[in-house]
């Protein structure tokens, strides 16, 4: 089945999640399965496959959005949905635009009634039992609103995927790039490196591979579509800790994530290019939300404090961490107006590098 996406996006208070979705269990399905494809039609392919062999007596359903690739990713999708038993829970949906990855994935979301929603990447596959895993976890624990599960690499190596919030001395210790600072601060740095992370200290989880639960979506509302890409799961996690739900982490649903879907930051960042001008725009947005306009002013100031304890090395002969091209003025991009369009940033001085 194909269908055509509405072209307008919702509203933030989007009437679809104003009650409870588990509200009429007549028609609610046990879980829907939210997967974006953007020009990465081999990967979405591996990625289906893994879910409908996972899937099992799970009463389910994986709906695909096309955020308009422009290729033939879309057609190649469909053929194979095509070419599956009858009944096999998957369909695809055609977008009207590139609507990034949050709206993306609040377009799905609208579509089924479910108890449980996962925002899955085109670029992961579950390993057998991945989908009961996080589903028997769920239901063990009825206070976890969000819940992340174990990426790993294909050798079984896990990925980092918790996180602490993002905060002024976080971004000083981004900045800095230095391991004394590091460590001296380590209670605030970003990445949860120990696996299992500590519960308490566990503050978001990578979308990558996330199981929502249908009151969180009630809620909390839906995905913020203010956010083209990055920076959105810290912020529904920051919001869903807010109403008072548990994010949490389960170790035993594992998710093979290949990192090589359509973002180009980790990329760029890892060559110290510059990034996309809407990696900025989310990340001012971010900070706004968590921190206040005081924090995002105290955050940018403390990433200009630790890009000068970072020219102190060359004071010990070794060499200065570079930051990524511009980022000193890019960091300021949306300052003025934080909540402002992440697709086309205040004080921009480039276009995106590529589209997500």
């Amino acid at each position: 089945m194909t269908e055509t996406a509405p072209g307008a996006p919702a509203p933030a208070s989007d009437p679809a999640f104003a009650s409870d979705p588990a509200s009429d269990p007549t028609r609610t399905r046990e879980l829907l399965v939210s997967v974006i494809n953007y020009r990465t039609g081999d990967m979405t392919l591996d990625c289906l496959r893994s879910l409908v062999d996972d899937m099992g007596d799970i009463d389910g359903e994986i709906v695909v959005l096309d955020n308009r690739s422009g290729d033939d990713s879309p057609d190649r999708i469909q053929a194979w949905i095509d070419a599956q038993p009858a009944g096999t829970p998957v369909r695809l949906i055609r977008g009207a635009e590139n609507a990034g990855f949050a709206e993306g994935h609040n377009i799905v979301c609208r579509e089924v009634s479910a108890r449980f929603y996962l925002i899955f990447n085109s670029d992961a596959m579950v390993r057998p039992g991945a989908l009961r895993a996080m589903l028997d976890r769920a239901y063990a624990e009825p206070e976890a609103g969000v819940i992340g599960q174990r990426l790993e690499w294909p050798d079984g190596e896990p990925q980092v995927s918790c996180f602490r919030h993002f905060t002024p001395m976080s971004e000083l210790i981004r900045g800095a790039q230095t391991g004394p600072v590091t460590r001296l601060l380590s209670r605030w740095d970003v990445p949860l490196h120990d696996i299992p992370p500590a519960p308490e200290d566990i503050g978001w989880v990578s979308f990558a591979s996330v199981l929502v639960r249908a009151e969180v979506l009630a809620e909390v509302g839906p995905l913020d579509r203010g956010y083209f890409m990055y920076f959105d799961d810290a912020d529904y996690c920051l919001r869903a800790r807010r109403a008072g739900w548990r994010v949490v982490y389960e170790y035993g649903a594992r998710v093979i994530h290949l990192r090589g879907g359509s973002g180009p930051v980790k990329a760029l960042a890892k060559a110290r290019k510059r990034g996309p001008a809407y990696y900025y725009a989310s990340r001012t947005r971010y900070l706004h939300l968590a921190n206040g306009h005081a924090g995002l002013l105290a955050a940018n100031l403390m990433w200009h404090l630790g890009r000068g304890i970072a020219q102190l090395r060359r004071l010990a002969g070794k060499p200065v961490p570079q930051a990524a091209e511009h980022e000193a003025s890019d960091i300021w991009i949306n300052f003025l107006s934080p909540r402002g369009d992440s697709r086309a940033p205040a004080g921009a001085r480039t276009e995106p590098g590529a589209k997500a």
